[in-house]
Parts: C-alpha cells; sequence; structure tokens
C-alpha cells in the first residue's frame, strides 16, 4: 500500500467486534492523513452475533452472517495483522501478540469479545464446546453437525438460560431435527429460570415453546462438574449427552488483568462515557469486553452495534487533538429472540409478542446491518491503475524485456564463475581455487500484504527457493529493504517487523543474516541476496529432462491472481489466507526429497508462471512436454477468481509463453491464465525419472506438500519447445509401464 503522507500515528483496533467493523467503515469513508490504522484480529472472518442461531437453524449461510475483516480492512486503507492479542504493554504503547513483535500504538481500541469462564466448572473446558468467542463458533458447529449426521441421533445439552441458549436450544433443535433420521434429544440447563433478564411474558412464552418442541429444561440447578458424555448438577442429578454447548455469563480476558488497566469483578474493561478507559486516555474500548459503571447494560450484540458510531467519533477526535463527546447508551434495547422456525419473540420491558412477522423484522433488520459492511462502495484509488498493480513476484519485470536488457549488457566473462549470463539459471554458480563452489541469487519485491513481519517471511522464504532449486542448502543472506516515511519511532517498528520476520525464516533454514541496506520509499519492499553451498553431487539445473521423465510441480498455482483480487476486494479472506499460509511453505525439505529421488532438473516457479519456467527448463533441456491439466494443482478459488476475469499485473507479460501451447485445452482461457500466473515462493518443478517419480510423490506428501504429478517429459518436435496439453497423458504413459513390469 502507498503511503502517500508520512505517518504520524498508528491507531491500532485490536479485535474485529461489531463496534470495530463500524471504525473501519468510517475511517475508509473518510480517512485520516498522516494517521495508520491497524486491525489486530484472531479471525479474518467474524461472525454478527444477531445472525449466528439462524445460522445454527440453517436459515443463513456461513458467508451471510459473517463479515469479511480482511476485505473491510482493504477498503479502510488499515493493514490487518491476523494474530491474536496476548497482552498490552502501557508503558512502551504496545500491543502484545501471540505470534508477531509487539505492535506500537499512539491510541489503541479494544473490541474482543468475552471469553467463557470454563475453569469455574471442573471439567467444563475438557468436554463442552464454548459458544464463545462466537468467532470461533462456526468451525465448532460446523463439527458438531457431521459427527451428528454419523451418529444417526444425538443428545444435545445446553448450558446457560440467558437469550443466548435459549435461541440456540431451539435452533439447534429445529436443525437436528431436518438433519437426523432420529428426533434429537436437547436439554437446556440454568442456574437460574429462563431468560431472568426478560419479563414473565417471555418468560412464559418459551416455556411454552421449549415444551411444544419437546425441549427438557432443568432449571435452577447449576452445574457443578462435567465428565465424559455428562453433566453433574449441584442436586446431583445427572445429565447425559454426546455434545454440550455452554453458553453462560462470560467474562473478560484473562491478559487483561496484567494489563494496569482499570476492571469490574468480571474482568471487563471499565470505561467512561466516551468509551475510554477510565486508567488510560490512550485505551478504548467497545462492546462485550467494556464496562460503563454509570450506565451498566447487559452484555448484548444491539449495544455493541451502536457503540460503533461514537466510538468511531472519539477515535477521530483525539487524533486530531480535540476533547472526545459523551455518548451514554440507550436504556433499553428491543430484543428479537429467534425461534429457529423463522418466527421470533420479542421483548422490551414489560412488552412481549411472538410470531412470524416478527421474524421477518428481525431478518431484515439482521440483513441490513450486514449490508452496510459486506456491500462496500467503490472508492477512487489514489494513482489509478498504477496504484492497483500488483506485489510480490507479479511485480516483477516481464520475461522477453529483462531477455532483450541482459543481451544488450553483453557482460564480460569471469573464470570463478560457472554458472552465470552465458548459461542462466536459478542461481550463480562461483568456483574458486581450493574452496568448494558457492551459489549465489538475489530477490527483490514490494509488499503484497500489509503486515511487515509477514512480507519479512514470505521475501525470505522466497528469495530461499533459488538456492533449493538449485539442490543447494543457504549460508548466509544480505537484506535490502525500503520503508514509507513516518516518525523514527514508526520506521523503527517497520523496519524491526520487516528484518524479524525475515530473519526468523533465514534461521529456520540455517543461513545467517549478515547486512544489508534500508531506504526510505514509497512503499514497502523486501529482498535478500542469498550464499548457499551445493550438496556434493546433487546440483540441480534447470537444463538435464530426458523423455519419459515425470514432471512434479510441489505447490499449487494461483498466488497471483488471489493476491490481484484481494487489492480489489474481490477474494475472501479464507481463500487469501490460505494463498498465504502456502507461500510460508518451505522448499527445503521438498528440494533434499527430489534430489534423493534422482531428480535430472528442477526450477522454482516464481513470477513467470508455471510455464514460463517450464519452457526454460525445455530449452536449456533441448525437450518438449505434455501435460494434464486435469492434474494441475490450484489453491482454492483460484481458478474462479480467473473465470471471473481477474488476472496480476504481469499476466500480459507472461502471455508471450502461450504461444508454446498445443492441444484442445490450450483453448481454455482460465487454464492458460493458471498456466502463466506469477507465484511468490511458489513450489519447486522437478523432472522425475518414471521408475521413482511414484515413490517420490508419496514421500513429498508425506512431508505435507500438495504435490502432483502434471506431466511427461516429451522428445523435441521442433526448434522451439512446445508443451501440449492432453488430459489423461500422465496416465496413457504409466499404463505401459505398469505393464511391462508385470510382464
Amino acid at each position: 500500500m502507498q503511503q502517500s503522507v508520512p505517518i504520524a500515528q498508528d491507531l491500532v483496533l485490536v479485535g474485529g467486534g461489531h463496534a470495530h467493523v463500524h471504525v473501519l467503515k468510517r475511517f475508509g469513508m473518510r480517512p485520516l492523513p498522516g494517521v495508520r490504522l491497524t486491525l489486530i484480529t484472531r479471525d479474518a472472518e467474524t461472525p454478527y452475533s444477531g445472525m449466528l442461531p439462524g445460522y445454527v437453524a440453517g436459515q443463513y449461510g456461513f458467508a451471510e452472517c459473517h463479515i469479511d475483516l480482511m476485505r473491510l480492512a482493504r477498503f479502510a486503507g488499515a493493514r490487518l495483522i491476523h494474530d491474536e492479542a496476548i497482552g498490552l504493554d502501557r508503558a512502551r504503547r504496545q500491543v502484545l501478540c501471540r505470534n508477531h513483535p509487539p505492535i506500537r500504538y499512539d491510541l489503541v481500541s479494544l473490541d474482543i469479545g468475552s471469553t467463557p469462564r470454563l475453569g469455574d466448572v471442573p471439567g467444563a473446558a475438557e468436554h463442552t464446546v464454548s459458544v464463545k468467542p462466537i468467532d470461533r463458533f462456526g468451525a465448532r458447529w460446523e463439527a458438531l453437525l457431521e459427527r451428528a449426521g454419523d451418529l444417526g441421533h444425538l443428545r444435545l445439552a445446553l448450558v446457560g438460560g440467558g437469550a443466548g441458549g435459549v435461541e440456540l436450544a431451539v435452533s439447534a433443535h429445529h436443525r437436528l431435527t431436518t438433519l437426523l433420521k432420529n428426533r434429537p434429544e436437547v436439554t437446556l440447563v440454568t442456574r437460574e429460570g429462563l431468560l431472568p433478564s426478560h419479563n414473565n411474558r417471555v418468560q412464559r412464552l418459551f416455556g411454552r415453546i421449549l415444551a411444544e418442541r419437546g425441549i427438557r429444561v432443568v432449571a435452577n440447578n447449576p452445574i457443578v462438574r462435567v465428565e465424559s458424555g455428562r453433566l453433574i448438577a449441584a442436586d446431583g442429578a445427572e445429565i447425559g449427552f454426546d455434545e454440550a454447548l455452554w453458553v453462560t455469563e462470560a467474562a473478560g480476558a484473562p491478559w487483561l488483568a496484567e494489563t494496569g488497566l482499570a476492571l469490574d469483578e468480571r474482568g471487563f474493561v471499565i470505561i467512561d462515557e466516551t468509551y475510554r478507559s477510565v486508567a488510560d486516555t490512550a485505551v478504548f474500548a467497545a462492546g462485550d469486553i467494556a464496562t460503563m459503571p454509570t450506565h451498566p447494560r447487559e452484555k448484548a450484540g444491539v449495544y455493541a452495534v451502536r457503540a460503533g458510531p461514537p466510538l468511531a467519533d472519539n477515535l477521530r477526535r483525539v487524533l486530531t487533538h480535540r476533547a472526545p463527546r459523551r455518548a451514554v447508551p440507550q436504556r433499553q434495547a428491543l430484543a428479537l429472540i429467534g425461534t429457529g422456525d423463522a418466527r421470533a419473540v420479542a421483548s422490551r420491558g414489560p412488552f412481549a409478542a411472538y410470531g412470524r412477522s416478527l421474524w421477518w423484522l428481525k431478518d431484515w433488520i439482521d440483513r441490513r446491518w450486514m449490508r452496510r459492511y459486506t456491500e462496500l462502495p467503490v472508492m477512487q484509488v489514489e494513482g489509478g491503475d498504477e496504484a492497483m498493480r500488483c506485489g510480490g513476484c507479479a511485480a516483477k519485470v516481464p520475461a522477453d524485456v529483462l531477455a532483450r536488457v541482459m543481451a544488450r549488457l553483453d557482460a564480460p566473462a569471469s573464470e570463478a564463475v560457472a554458472i552465470g549470463l552465458a548459461s542462466p539459471d536459478d542461481a550463480a554458480l562461483l568456483s574458486f581455487p581450493g574452496a568448494p563452489p558457492l551459489l549465489q541469487t538475489v530477490d527483490f519485491f514490494r509488499a503484497m500484504v500489509d503486515d511487515p513481519y509477514l512480507f519479512g517471511r514470505i521475501a525470505a522464504t522466497h528469495a530461499l527457493g533459488d538456492i533449493y532449486a538449485m539442490g543447494g542448502v543457504p549460508e548466509t543472506a544480505l537484506a535490502i529493504a525500503t520503508v514509507p516515511p513516518a516518525r523514527p519511532p514508526i520506521v523503527e517498528h517497520d523496519l524491526f517487523h520487516l528484518m524479524k520476520g525475515g530473519s526468523e525464516v533465514l534461521e529456520a533454514a540455517g543461513a545467517a543474516l549478515v547486512g544489508g541496506h534500508s531506504a526510505e520509499g514509497t512503499e514497502l519492499g523486501l529482498g535478500f541476496a542469498v550464499t548457499g553451498r551445493t550438496r556434493p553431487g546433487r546440483l540441480l539445473r534447470k537444463g538435464g529432462l530426458r523423455a519419459g521423465d515425470r514432471l512434479l510441480l510441489t505447490k499449487p498455482l494461483g498466488t497471483g491472481v488471489i493476491l490481484a483480487a484481494e487489492m480489489r476486494r474481490l477474494a475472501p479472506a479464507r481463500i487469501v489466507s490460505a494463498a498465504l499460509a502456502a507461500m510460508l511453505e518451505s522448499a527445503a525439505d521438498a528440494s533434499a526429497c527430489l534430489a534423493s529421488y534422482g531428480a535430472t532438473a528442477c526450477t522454482d516457479v516464481t513470477g513467470f508462471g508455471l510455464l514460463g519456467h517450464l519452457l526454460e527448463m525445455l530449452t536449456a533441456s533441448g525437450a518438449d512436454a505434455r501435460l494434464d491439466p486435469d492434474k494441475i494443482p490450484a489453491l482454492d478459488g483460484a481458478l474462479t477468481l480467473l473465470h471471473q476475469g481477474l488476472t496480476s499485473s504481469l499476466h500480459a507479460g507472461n502471455s508471450t509463453a502461450l504461444s508454446a501451447l498445443a492441444g484442445q485445452a490450450a483453448h481454455d482461457p482460465a487454464l492458460a491464465s493458471l498456466l502463466i500466473d506469477p507465484q511468490t515462493a511458489g513450489g519447486l518443478l522437478a523432472g522425475v525419472p518414471a521408475e521413482r517419480a511414484a515413490d517420490c510423490l508419496a514421500e513429498l506428501h508425506r512431508l505435507g506438500y500438495r504435490a502432483a504429478e502434471i506431466g511427461v517429459v516429451a522428445p523435441a518436435n521442433g526448434d522451439k519447445p512446445r508443451v501440449w496439453l492432453e488430459p489423461g497423458c500422465v496416465t496413457s504413459v504409466e499404463t505401459p509401464l505398469v505393464a511391462a513390469a508385470s510382464s
């Protein structure tokens, strides 16, 4: 992301709760020059609590009730740090994270929801599923449904008789009744009576509804112990279950107790009427994690939603050196509690009502709120199309341009260069008298993510790929970095995160960071010059493929189009997260595996795409290839995005390689685009002797790679290499070999 104004202040939002999604939207609509917004979130897709029971009942799909925080952060111009906060160092103004170095702030806001108090009841943490934090509940519910489907029946227990527990009980009963052959046994257990914070009419309504559904209610009998498959109540009664949901009152995150902030008896942050901590003017809080003692309210999503506008306004006011405004939350709110069957109960003060029209009202309100944060307006990007150009390896210079430049250089030869410009490969090979040969390579690109620590890890993983592609072992690295202009403490923070991420990857690879160079630039950029050594007798090159060799690819394709789509807010967070995880996979084990199975040639698939790098191998080997389009692995979502016409910045430059394609499948636009999609920290592409390919592939799978056998090397049939796309070509060449072995 380009920074047009030097960064002067860091506003950090911890948690993707209902109030913070509004803050993100507001800052996206009206940014503050010089203020950098950062969102730290454990989950990149956050559920809307008002629709969660409808999701449980099967009335909403996952996407309908979850907000994509990655997309919203992109709209807001915010950095997204995908991690869990575990502390707050107020003296240094830093957020402590589980997997990142500390994140600095000038102003911080907490909206992390509440944490289940499972420790109060022995066995609850081990044997029940907590509904809170709600951002983790979706995956747990899907796992519960899968298990229920396998069992064919289910005894479900829910502990907690508030609105959340009652609504989940009727919603789960409805879903399980439609899913299972046998009627589910649902039991609701509560310490007090049903819905203690609601009026008698609402309590009686739900008592009748639960009885009509056959849902057993165990009231005024708290659970004191949980064992495998059974709840033990205070009076000694035992309630058997196959699955149990814990929906009791929660508390503040335990780490808040170490911050020195003023907390109430349940561990929630005490705030004043401006949503500011009473103990620290640099800390704000909203949603379930916050308590306003002068105006006590129950923990309900409606209050978190309505905290968004005043919180956003006060954060902006403080950042612009103005006094925050008081904002008193409403005394009562209308509660619409779904009953799982497209009906709802309305509750406010002494008022109560029940019916289908109230569900329609609830559904309309909830969907309208969701649209505010999922149907984002199109914003004019400063710099136009140029500002939307991709980072990572998609920012490389096209291959044909690079080739012409290198040809014009007419660089002098050196006796020390065994492999260099005269016979280019993934890395140069230097040989000195009396010393073992050395591999040298360099990579540099602009950031494709706004998290400098994550970018550092990706950049280092990518740079090491050239050494591994030649079967080498990395030894040392030099770094070159650019960071956007900012106040010195911010520059120091960003550069440290950048280098910390990179150095951790280098250290894990056995390579030492020995120096480098840094400069100020309009955007984040990082590269490494890596020096390595060769393994005796295991030097791999692009040339050396032999007819009949199987082509193995160690990673799926698609990082280029996924990152390009993310820049345009068109890629779901889960797809982007999976692509980033793939980029972080080291090629070290894959390199050693390929070498041990006698790989004849190897390269890493990066900016020029699978086809571009394969053509380099075929040119160097004097061979053609046949690829099975059905065997070429793609990252989840990549082909869908390509079918939509999305491509990366380097797509046009890479498209010249498409002239080498032949076969009917070559006319598939999405497949062709996948073959030239630029990869950042992509997989290794290698030729392996046919008789060893299956065992090699099995070993790669055992090592955790999503590797695939994608084709076979063929004899050359012309001056320039050709790549034939033939479905089933791998199987067709394997069959005769199997038959020959059998005979």
